[in-house]
């Protein structure tokens, strides 16, 4: 596997990411793949550990240096395993309530700790390609699923997470905001 992170400080990162063409190509098929194969392996703590890389749940393409509009999400709970490789995404709803994580985001491409509350949309609507199931899909994420898909979205149009932190008051909720 052959995925190098690209971190925040590269200019690329604050680039917007372009449309990746249908139906996909080897190539790109081949990336998604390894970028679902690298979150995967980054949750698993022995591997993790011996390769000095963090752990993630999510990883968009332009962290690989493509600027592509195409991302992963790998999220395991109890009960389930999410997994998506996602293309082309577009958010065509969102909720008025917010959410938050109580201890914040992290980045794969961001090594420095950002403190502070990240405040997005607690539910969302997003239309996309999914290459992991060959379909066009909708997909009506809330909560911690809602701000991973956030994350990743924000990167394919050249945003960070700590973007979205207040400066002034950095860990002041937002009127009924919902923090997990």
């Amino acid at each position: 596997m052959k995925i190098k992170i690209i971190k925040d400080n590269n200019p690329i990162m604050r680039k917007r990411s372009l449309p990746v063409e249908l139906p996909l190509s080897n190539e790109d098929r081949k990336l998604l793949d390894d970028m679902l194969e690298y979150l995967k392996l980054s949750q698993d703590e022995e591997y993790s550990e011996k390769h000095h890389i963090k752990s993630g749940v999510g990883l968009a393409a332009i962290q690989t240096g493509k600027l592509k509009r195409m991302f992963v999400v790998y999220v395991k709970d109890e009960e389930n395993v999410f997994q998506y490789q996602i293309v082309n995404p577009k958010i065509i709803e969102t909720s008025v309530k917010k959410v938050a994580l109580k201890d914040g985001e992290g980045c794969l491409s961001v090594d420095k700790n950002h403190e502070g509350l990240v405040h997005r949309y607690n539910k969302i609507v997003m239309e996309a390609y999914d290459a992991l199931t060959n379909e066009n899909v909708v997909l009506k994420l809330q909560g911690y699923l809602a701000i991973v898909f956030q994350h990743e979205y924000d990167h394919l149009d050249g945003k960070f997470y700590y973007d979205r932190i207040d400066k002034v008051n950095p860990n002041r909720p937002l009127p009924n905001e919902e923090i997990l």
